[in-house]
């Protein structure tokens, strides 16, 4: 969870900065003594341990008057891709058509448990967001979670019909090479964050 946590920090910063994360990551994973695993950034995690361990950790702490400042920052990681978006549209997200590929906390599963997902929904509903999600197996887990609050799109490209913004979420496979011209097509505004 810290590794995860640390990195993330570091792709804030390079973002920021103008540094290429990759080129980061590998420098930093070519360290034997730290090794490349956990190293890859991203808007947080899931599931059912890490988070459930984290939160003990920050309680315990917490109860110790000692902050987990590490720690404490995975769950504002998970609102970046929010933040993002709102900056973009200088906080005017009313009516949005927000697209969201990925909705379960990791590839190859539905287990939606703490996923990044579910926070960013509630986030980008609450700020007046009509959001279309795809998830290639976490469909009928997120009907159970979050009902017909989102609408559910039968592809990534049924998805991103007249999207003002894409937000890719979940790292799936099918994710990594779409065809991007169709996408632009398709969407109202090319934001793919």
């Amino acid at each position: 969870a810290t590794r995860i946590s640390f990195m993330n920090d570091i792709a804030n910063l390079c973002e920021i900065v103008g540094a290429d994360v990759n080129m980061v990551r590998k420098g930093i994973g070519s360290d034997s003594r730290i090794g490349n695993r956990f190293l890859y950034a991203g808007i947080g995690y899931g599931g059912s341990c890490f988070p459930k361990d984290v939160k003990a950790l920050i309680n315990t702490a917490r109860q110790n008057k000692y902050p987990m400042r590490i720690l404490q920052a995975v769950e504002e990681q998970k609102s970046l891709l929010f933040h993002k978006l709102e900056k973009h549209f200088k906080g005017d997200l009313k009516g949005k058509r927000v697209a969201i590929w990925g909705l379960a906390f990791k590839p190859e599963t539905d287990d939606m448990r703490e996923a990044p997902s579910l926070v960013l929904i509630d986030k980008l509903l609450a700020a007046g967001c009509e959001v279309y999600a795809y998830d290639p197996v976490a469909v009928e887990e997120a009907k159970r979670r979050i009902g017909d609050a989102v609408h559910y799109a039968k592809d990534i490209y049924d998805a991103v019909v007249d999207a003002d913004a894409l937000m890719l979420v979940t790292e799936w496979k099918e994710f990594r090479m779409p065809s991007w011209s169709a996408i632009k097509k398709l969407m109202a505004t090319p934001l793919v964050l």
